[in-house]
């Protein structure tokens, strides 16, 4: 386990905003489409795509950085 406030912490809980960043924007999404505007959505859509391969980067960082602590 890190210790509160390391690389490896801090990186983890950026992700985790990331993710909870994502979820709210799709909510959005979604709701922005039962009013009507599908030329937002489409854009906000774009941008989750970006927010969705990013965090899976992040993931592998994320990993790699664990694994290198525990040698």
């Amino acid at each position: 386990m890190p210790a509160p406030y390391s690389l490896p912490d801090m990186l983890e809980r950026i992700y985790e905003n990331q993710l909870a960043l994502e979820a709210a924007i799709m909510e959005l999404s979604m709701w922005t489409v039962s009013q009507g505007g599908t030329q937002a959505d489409e854009n906000v859509r774009g941008a989750l795509e970006t927010l969705g391969e990013n965090a899976g980067h992040i993931k592998q960082a994320l990993a790699r950085l664990k694994a290198q602590g525990s040698d």
